[in-house]
């Protein structure tokens, strides 16, 4: 546990009777040499006694904004400044709402909106809370901004009912904050290029032909990347809303024509290429009118093959996706050797958890030399995985 040593965490404790797992984590947490800041909401103090985490930390536990018994200094944009990462454990309905908003209401909530370090939360609530749909869209702009969840497993809640909801356990947290702080950089120095989200096929000056990829897993790739110490280069189609540093060049592009051009311009220079996007395979020359006929005929021709030009005039590694529906290893390895890949990333897309639009994975990474099956992950976490097996060729 060398990552903790030395290392400032603040820990914020919300209202949930989870609280109680809390006291196990800061435990934990200091004996493995951090200085550890517990900062407490209103309700989470009716659960577990501030003297308890301080006993347990060392240091004071903060819960008033107002709070003038210190020495003076902006309290919640110092312990900010000064946090290598910030645990928010138990992460009530509340406080994910609240900080999805930016509101900033009590020292908890001004505190993690003024970090800049990598910031987890531990979601704990109410089985239907937690699949509410405003919670769910909450939860999913939080990770959107780098923001990183863990779950807990199902089981008995508090309130009798049996599901999902339990906050994660401390040794599960615990071993998510040393993988955060324990950051490889074997991406230092090289640079990578990621595509990601679905081009657009157009019909006419209305209509277009497209797919449902959001681009979450190609962000979560450079995202990856980038913590490991690359630089990035980011070349989007369509897709969700991502809030991209501000030292990643980004491209915007409509068609699988643009994409390609953007890659072209770029290639020279890439050591990794990774074509996470779904561009359209197919293109048509688009109608100059909105068309208004009983029926529509379309002719397609095979639009420009990203994937195969990089393989063709390649000066780095090149990973690329296979979503497929059937026959799926048989065909991710005739892709691996047609596109003349370094690996190919095999994404059957029937399977539940996996796919398009969702924050989770199933992936078969398959080389020349292996085939390596990955179970359910999260996205964030199938991302490492494929950075880590791309350093290993």
């Amino acid at each position: 546990m060398d990552a903790l040593r030395n290392k400032t965490v603040v820990v914020g404790v919300s209202g949930g009777i989870a609280a109680y797992k809390t006291c196990s984590l800061v435990s934990k947490l200091t004996q493995c040499g951090a200085d550890v800041h517990v900062v407490m909401t209103r309700n989470a103090t009716e659960f577990v006694a501030p003297l308890s985490f301080e006993t347990l930390s060392h240091n004071r536990v903060t819960v008033d904004t107002f709070d003038r018994d210190f020495t003076w200094e902006v309290g919640h944009v110092a312990l900010a400044k000064k946090a290598d990462i910030a645990v928010i454990a138990p992460a009530t309905a509340n406080i994910i709402a609240k900080l999805a908003c930016g509101i900033a209401d009590d020292f908890l909530s001004t505190t993690i909106l003024a970090c800049k370090c990598p910031i987890i939360f531990a979601p704990a609530m109410n089985t239907a809370m937690l699949e509410n749909q405003a919670t769910v869209q909450n939860i999913s702009a939080l990770e959107k901004r780098g923001y990183i969840c863990v779950y807990g497993e199902g089981g008995y809640l508090a309130c009798g009912d049996k599901g999902s909801g339990r906050m994660a356990e401390p040794e599960v947290l615990l071993d998510k904050i040393v993988d955060v702080l324990d950051v490889k950089s074997d991406y230092s120095g090289k640079t990578v290029l990621v595509t990601a989200g679905a081009t657009r096929c157009e019909i006419d000056p209305v209509r277009f032909l497209s797919n449902r990829s959001s681009g979450k897993m190609g962000y979560c790739i450079a995202r990856a990347a980038y913590e490991r110490g690359a630089k990035i280069i980011f070349i989007k189609g369509f897709t969700d809303s991502f809030e991209l540093p501000e030292d990643w060049i980004a491209e915007q592009t409509n068609s699988t024509a643009e994409m390609l051009d953007a890659v072209k311009k770029h290639a020279q220079s890439i050591d990794v290429f990774v074509m996470a996007a779904a561009p359209c395979d197919y293109e048509i020359e688009p109608a100059l009118q909105k068309i208004k006929s009983d029926s529509l005929q379309l002719n397609f021709k095979k639009a420009s093959d990203i994937a195969a030009w990089i393989g063709q005039n390649k000066h780095g590694k090149l990973v690329v996706f296979a979503a497929e529906t059937e026959n799926a290893e048989a065909n991710a390895k005739v892709k691996l050797k047609n596109k003349n890949a370094d690996m190919v990333v095999l994404n059957d897309v029937t399977k539940a958890g996996a796919g398009f639009d969702v924050d989770t994975n199933i992936v078969t990474l398959i080389t020349n030399k292996d085939v390596t099956k990955l179970p359910l992950m999260q996205k964030r976490e199938v991302a490492e995985a494929i950075l880590d097996k791309t350093a290993e060729l």
